[in-house]
């Protein structure tokens, strides 16, 4: 049996549909960001970053560093095992008051990463709800959708933000157990869900409701808790999960929500039980990260005006940007072949460096360059990138607007 060759065969099968993904060798260096280091095979090189999830530049700050740095010189580098067998480390406990004290829960439960805390989070809420349901948004992450599928529960997904088929498919489930399970802001298209509706829709029916905050938490709301907290129902969602890894620069998934909720997901997670708790030093950085923003708007109100400027630069100049009111700034190229050249492209002749997103990510005919502005790219980077995906799109023979998608 030659088993190489069923590897072979799936690995042809990406390049042939223009799917192989390639991963730049990239060195963020501190103090210098949106700058990195490219090592390629002919040296170094310095490029810009444009679609680090990294949104508000934690990664670098210096209360984030010195509080790792700090950590990790005092107690050590690992966490020593799972919690089960090594116990809780005292910064690990600290994280998840700050997160369930961001939050206004009761409990939070820290996880390797938000993968995880989705993963394993929703599949043990759903099987300890006997005959549960789940109604999952369309275009929820993959993470979400594993948790639901690893629950065992019966699923209907119901479209995109739409209360009204929400509304249909509750209703048609009167009495029954069901989970409502959405994301407050989708990162690819970058649209927001309508909360309030949704909690209106859940105290209605009697449903309870898990709410993905990953691509807001840290930059949205007073404190930095999210779309909820922004829109006022932070404390009408049963389960909010967020991530350390994206605005807050750092390392962890997580979710919030009473006390024996989270108690119940600890008991019986898999995904928590067996896996190694985050390093102490980890759980400093993140802490200081949360702390920060919580009193510090600068970062959050300087990275929404970068995304309007590189939005309204872009639009100006016809790049045809996709309709967007949050921080993601997506570009429509809708060819998998031509997004990634126009990726290689930018990355070796303009040192710019913007990761092409194609199928599965999104659906196939929408591939798209995905931007994420930071507090750190001014008026002069702006200005560069613009020029840049003009000669671009020129090369490529890609269309430009006269006026905007975003206007349409």
């Amino acid at each position: 049996m030659d088993y190489n060759n069923f590897y072979d065969t799936a690995l042809n099968r990406l390049h042939d549909e223009r799917r192989y993904r390639v991963f730049a060798d990239l060195e963020r260096i501190a103090g210098r960001f949106p700058y990195a280091l490219w090592h390629t095979p002919k040296g170094q090189r310095q490029v810009v970053m444009w679609c680090s999830n990294d949104y508000l530049g934690m990664g670098q700050h210096p209360k984030v560093i010195g509080a790792m740095v700090e950590a990790a010189t005092r107690v050590g580098t690992g966490a020593g095992g799972t919690r089960n067998i090594a116990g809780n480390n005292h910064a690990l406990i600290q994280l998840e008051h700050e997160l369930a004290d961001l939050h206004g829960k009761e409990a939070a439960l820290v996880f390797t990463s938000g993968y995880v805390s989705n993963q394993t989070g929703i599949s043990t809420l759903a099987k300890l709800i006997p005959n549960c349901l789940i109604l999952s948004d369309a275009l929820n992450h993959n993470s979400m959708i594993e948790g639901i599928r690893q629950s065992g529960c019966e699923r209907i997904v119901f479209r995109h933000n739409d209360v009204a088929h929400l509304e249909e498919l509750l209703r048609a489930h009167t009495g029954r157990p069901i989970l409502i399970v959405c994301e407050s802001l989708y990162s690819m298209d970058g649209d927001i869900a309508p909360l309030a509706k949704f909690c209106d829709l859940a105290e209605r029916y009697g449903a309870m409701t898990y709410v993905d905050e990953v691509h807001a938490v840290g930059m949205y709301g007073a404190r930095g808790a999210g779309i909820a907290e922004r829109d006022g129902v932070m404390h009408r969602i049963d389960i909010l999960e967020g991530t350390l890894g994206k605005a807050f620069g750092c390392l962890g998934g997580y979710i919030t929500g009473k006390t024996n909720v989270i108690d119940a997901v600890r008991s019986h997670a898999p995904g928590f039980i067996f896996t190694t708790a985050l390093p102490p030093a980890v759980c400093s950085a993140a802490t200081a990260a949360i702390r920060h923003l919580k009193t510090s708007s600068w970062e959050r109100d300087r990275q929404q005006d970068r995304a309007a400027r590189v939005k309204s630069i872009l639009i100006a100049a016809g790049v045809p940007v996709m309709s967007s009111d949050t921080h993601i700034v997506p570009v429509f190229v809708g060819n998998p072949e031509l997004c990634k050249q126009a990726s290689d492209m930018l990355l070796e002749e303009h040192g710019i460096y913007i990761q092409p997103i194609n199928y599965p990510t999104v659906p196939k005919g929408t591939e798209r360059l995905r931007i994420t502005p930071s507090p750190y790219h001014d008026d002069a980077l702006i200005d560069e990138l613009a020029d840049a995906m003009l000669q671009v799109w020129d090369r490529l023979g890609l269309p430009l607007h006269e006026k905007s998608l975003a206007a349409e």
